[in-house]
C-alpha cells in the first residue's frame, strides 16, 4: 500500500469512527430575522477598550466586589481548558490569581456573608469565603448525575442559588461544544441549590446546551440561555405558574451565552456569535451532520467572529442592540455585566475583557 492510500485509508476510518460518535437529532429552525429595525446594525462596540488578562483567556463571567474589584474565570489558552483561574483585576488593572481552580470556572456571584460562589468545572458549585477558603457545596444532582459543565448562576435575595449545567455526560472541550450543538440532545439541567438544606433540587430536567442564568428585579421568574436552540427559557418562582416553565425568546439571531440585569429591571443578553446559515440548513440533515461532525478539527467550519448585544425587556422585547460586525474589537461577547456606566464584555475564548461606555443619550425604555 502506498502512503497516499494508506493516508487515505487512515483518514476514511477516522472519518468513520468519528461520525458514528455522533447521535444527532433533526431540527428545522425557524427562519432567522433580519437585522432591520431594533436590530438593525451598528458598530458601537469599535469602541470599547480592552483590559488585559495576562497569558489567560475565556472571562465567561465577570462580577464586581463592592471596592470595584473586577473577577473573572479564565482557562489556559484558546481552545485549551485543561487548567483554570479565578482572576482579580483591580481598577487600576492590577491582575492577580484569586484562586487557582484547575479548571475553567463559568458563573460567578457574591452572596451576602461576601462569600464568592463559583461554578468550576472540576469542583461544581463551590464557596469561596473572603479568606479563601474553599468549600464544595454540590457535585451531583439528586439523581446523582455530576456537574461536569456548570454554567449560569444567581442567587435570590433569600440566599437560593440558581445555576445551570450544561452536561453531566462530558468535561467541556471545544470538540464536546460542537457535539451538543450538532446533537441536540437535552444533556443538561437548571437547579436550585438551598444552603440551609444542602440540598439541590432540579428544575428543569433537560436542557439544550443551558448557559445563562438570571432573576428578574421581583424574583418571579428565572431566565436560562439555551444556546443551541438560539432562545430563553422562562422558569416561574412565584405567581400562578410557579414550578413552570416556558419559551421567553424564541429564534434569536444568534447563539445566546451570558444575561446579566440591569437596575431597571431589564437585561442585557450576550452572544458567543450569529446564526450561521449552513448550520441552519444542515439542523434536518442528521447524515450530513454526522459526516461534518466526522471532519479533522482543520476542516470544521470556524466560529465566526461577531460581537452582538442586546438589551431586552422583562417582556421579551428587544429594546437595543450593539455591535461589532467583523469582531475587530468584541469577536464574542459571552459574558456581559454593566457596572458603573460601563459595559464589561468577556467570552469562551477572548484573551481580555471589553469595556465598553455606555452613551448618555442610551436610555432602556424597560417598565421598572
Amino acid at each position: 500500500m502506498t502512503n497516499l492510500k494508506r493516508h487515505s485509508y487512515y483518514f476514511l476510518l477516522l472519518l468513520f469512527f468519528t461520525s458514528c460518535s455522533l447521535e444527532p437529532s433533526a431540527w428545522n429552525p425557524p427562519k432567522k430575522p433580519k437585522f432591520e429595525n431594533e436590530l438593525s446594525t451598528n458598530q458601537q462596540l469599535l469602541s470599547a477598550q480592552k483590559i488585559a488578562l495576562k497569558t489567560w483567556v475565556g472571562p465567561e463571567d465577570i462580577i464586581f466586589d463592592d471596592l470595584g474589584n473586577l473577577y473573572c474565570g479564565v482557562h489556559k489558552g484558546v481552545n485549551d481548558f485543561s487548567d483554570g483561574k479565578i482572576l482579580k483585576i483591580s481598577p487600576t488593572g492590577t491582575v492577580e490569581i484569586f484562586y487557582d481552580a484547575g479548571s475553567w470556572v463559568a458563573g460567578l456571584h457574591f452572596d451576602k456573608a461576601n462569600n464568592l460562589i463559583a461554578l468550576s468545572h472540576k469542583e461544581g458549585l463551590i464557596c469561596i469565603s473572603p479568606n479563601k477558603e474553599v468549600t464544595v457545596l454540590a457535585k451531583k444532582n439528586e439523581k446523582q448525575l455530576p456537574f461536569l459543565i456548570p454554567n449560569g448562576l444567581d442567587i435570590a435575595s433569600d440566599g437560593m442559588i440558581y445555576f445551570s449545567n450544561t452536561s453531566s455526560s462530558s468535561p467541556y472541550t471545544v470538540k464536546y461544544g460542537r457535539k451538543l450543538i450538532m446533537e441536540l440532545k437535552a444533556e443538561g439541567g437548571l437547579y436550585q441549590y438551598n444552603p440551609y438544606t444542602k440540598k439541590v433540587r432540579t428544575l428543569i430536567n433537560g436542557t439544550y446546551f443551558g448557559n445563562g442564568v438570571v432573576l428578574s428585579k421581583n424574583e418571579d421568574f428565572l431566565l436560562m440561555t439555551e444556546t443551541s436552540k438560539y432562545r430563553i427559557i422562562r422558569y416561574w418562582l412565584k405567581g400562578e405558574k410557579q414550578g413552570t416553565s416556558e419559551v421567553f425568546m424564541d429564534n434569536l439571531p444568534g447563539f445566546p451565552n451570558g444575561i446579566s440585569i440591569r437596575e431597571d429591571g431589564s437585561f442585557w443578553l450576550g452572544f458567543s456569535t450569529c446564526r450561521n446559515d449552513a448550520l441552519d440548513n444542515v439542523h434536518a440533515k442528521t447524515g450530513f451532520k454526522k459526516l461534518i461532525y466526522g471532519l479533522p478539527e482543520v476542516l470544521q467550519p470556524k466560529q465566526q467572529a461577531f460581537g452582538m448585544i442586546l438589551n431586552i425587556s422583562s417582556e421579551g422585547e428587544i429594546l437595543n442592540a450593539l455591535f461589532d460586525l467583523e469582531g475587530n474589537v468584541i469577536p464574542e461577547a459571552g459574558a456581559v455585566k454593566e457596572f458603573d456606566g460601563h459595559l464589561y464584555i468577556g467570552g469562551d475564548n477572548i484573551p481580555y475583557i471589553g469595556k465598553y461606555k455606555l452613551e448618555r443619550t442610551f436610555v432602556s425604555h424597560a417598565k421598572p
